[in-house]
Order: structure tokens, then sequence, then C-alpha cells
């Protein structure tokens, strides 16, 4: 019978309680026509899953598989045509269903894999049964630990900036924040594809200098005091203004935004990783500056996203790959995203030890 990883109940309120991990055992899964069921290679782990381990995520329940970023291969399939064309295919699956096209926001109810009583699949698993148009071929380029990276933190990486920044253009400055976190890494290497001249913040000058590496023209550290006007300093002689701030984690982005923007720049925020309140300043009212919510994407958005990382031959960043379905080693990878740790995505290799991602 096939493994999974989920949440044990334990005593706690939300916020207090952290709940243990534990391995379940699934039951094997029948695809109806137009199933399929996937072979999970790898499976990489979000900030959501910390936060359902500590009942701050909405509908975290118990015995459904967590995480929602997945590659394998298609080992059974269902009659239809439809399923069937995907027999002994490498896929990622598409982390989100009931959103197909709207740009707006889903058309309907609206769910992500892992954790919660929404959605009963989960890639923290052996297997995962999901409907055949939720697939993705896999980008050839990418070995498992990179695609199982892809995903849920490339598509809501890709609607954060491609569809609510107003930016994604040649030339424009964009300001990604928190660098490390496996969305913003991933702005990061959509904006500089896109000819943007990316700059970056973070607490620690190492991660800084590994995302100049991967292509930002610079970046400052928001320990610093008064860091906004150093990071004005840096930018183009002719542009000296940023155009867009892409960011996870709300606090003071506004406040700070409201010095670096352009009149009728845009904030595009994609979590709130410090706290689920921010303030709105005057200044932001003034200076017509512009707050979009951002949060995953559609199909559409999510087939768009993968073509591109597939012509780019853009390689999601790894930061530490574990090996099984082992909860001590798992419980090691939700330790450095607690710690804030990791630059770029943690990963679980499920099957095979693959080509392996080099650590950055």
């Amino acid at each position: 019978m096939p493994s999974a990883i989920a949440i044990k109940q334990v005593p706690g309120k939300p916020g207090q309680v952290y709940y243990p991990l534990e391995k379940i055992t699934l039951e094997a899964p029948k695809p109806s026509e137009n199933q399929v069921v996937i072979s999970i290679s790898a499976a990489a782990l979000n900030h959501r899953d910390l936060f359902i381990r500590q009942h701050l995520y909405p509908g975290t329940t118990f015995g459904v598989p967590l995480f929602a970023d997945g590659v394998g291969t298609v080992s059974s399939t269902g009659s239809a045509p439809a399923a069937r064309k995907w027999a002994n295919k490498r896929v990622i699956l598409n982390p989100g269903m009931g959103w197909k096209d709207d740009p707006v926001g889903p058309e309907g109810a609206y769910s992500i894999m892992g954790g919660t009583k929404f959605n009963p699949a989960g890639t923290l698993a052996d297997v995962v049964l999901l409907d055949a148009a939720e697939l993705e071929a896999c980008p050839e380029h990418l070995d498992d630990a990179e695609a199982a990276s892809l995903p849920l933190t490339g598509l809501t990486a890709w609607r954060a900036f491609f569809t609510k920044s107003g930016n994604a253009l040649p030339g424009r400055n964009i300001l990604v924040t928190g660098i490390g976190g496996g969305v913003a890494l991933m702005v990061l290497l959509f904006a500089v594809a896109q000819g943007c001249n990316v700059y970056v913040t973070s607490g620690d000058a190492a991660k800084i200098d590994k995302a100049v590496k991967l292509g930002a023209k610079g970046g400052v550290s928001y320990k610093e005091k008064g860091w906004e006007k150093t990071l004005l300093s840096m930018l183009p002689k002719e542009r000296k203004w940023v155009d867009a701030i892409v960011d996870g984690a709300g606090g003071d982005v506004v406040s700070k935004g409201a010095r670096l923007l352009k009149d009728g720049g845009i904030i595009s925020i994609y979590g709130m990783t410090v706290s689920p309140t921010m303030p709105f300043v005057m200044a932001a009212v003034l200076r017509n500056i512009d707050v979009r919510g951002s949060t995953m994407g559609s199909r559409k958005e999510f087939a768009d996203m993968v073509q591109f990382v597939r012509e780019k031959k853009l390689r999601p960043v790894v930061s530490r790959v574990v090996q099984g379905l082992d909860v001590a080693e798992i419980d090691g990878l939700f330790e450095d995203m607690k710690s804030g740790r990791q630059f770029g995505k943690l990963v679980v290799r499920l099957r095979g030890a693959g080509k392996g991602a080099a650590k950055l």
C-alpha cells in the first residue's frame, strides 16, 4: 500500500500548536475515466505547509498528505484518451484546482493540494490521483529536485510578476523583497529573463551575493537603517525610481515603497509572513501607489509559466534535498524554513537518486 506524510492531531491552539508529522498508509488509488495516478519522484515544501503545522492555514486537517509541489511519472490512467495520452510520461502537477483562465480570480471554489479538507490530494506521498487536465509535461532540462520546486512557487511568482506587477517589461526596475524563498527567487529568475533590472532585499549578505550571481543588479540589507536610500543610489541614473515591488512579507513595505516607487508604482503582494496586517500610509495615497494582492494563479497561467521555463531553460534554485518519507529528515526541512536558513526550495526525493541539483 502507498504511504504518505501528514500531520498528527495533538492539543493546542492555532499559532501555538505545532503538529507533529506522521507516516500514514493510503488506499491504492483507482483512476476513473479522466483521472491518472502519478508515482511521485520528488515533492517540495512551501510556507503554507509550515502554517498548516501551526494551524494557521484555512481548512487545516489531518490524514491528508502534505505538500502541493511535485513531479512524477504517470503509472496508470483512466480509459479516456485525454488520460491515456499521459501514460508513462514525466509530469509536473498543477498545485491548485478550480481556476481555469479568468485573469481576475477563480471562477468558483478553488483548492490547493496538501493538508487541508478542501482537497484530498497532496504530493508528499508515493502516489497522487489527479484529473489528467491538471498535468503539464515536465521540462526536460529540469532534474527531479528542480522540477518539484517549480509548480506552486513558479505559479505564484508568475502571477505576482507578469499578471499583477504591471511592469514585466525590459528596462523596468523591479524590487524583490526577502530573497531566498522559493517565490522570491522565481520572481528574480522571471524578471531577469524579461530584461528587467532586478534589486533584492535580505537580512543576509550571503543571500544577496547569491542573488547577484543569479542576475540581480544589486541588493540591500533590510536591517540597515534607511536602506531605501542605499537602494535608490544603486538605480540607473536615467531611471532613479523603482517601477514595482514584488513582496511576500508585508510589514512596512507600503511606507518603504512610498519612498522608492514612481508615482503610480505598484506593490504586488503574494504573502504576508511578517504579520497578517500591515499599515497603509497617506504618502502612498498621495503618490497613487497601487497595492495588489496576488495568490497562486489560474490553469492557463500555470501552462504559460511552464512554457516560459521550458523556452528560457530556467532552473529553480534548490536549497537542500532529503531522501524518502523519513519523518526526522523532513522535520529538518521544516526547521530550515522556520529559521529562514534556506536559499531556494526544500525538497523530498521519493524515488531514485536523480541527477541532483546543485546547492546555492
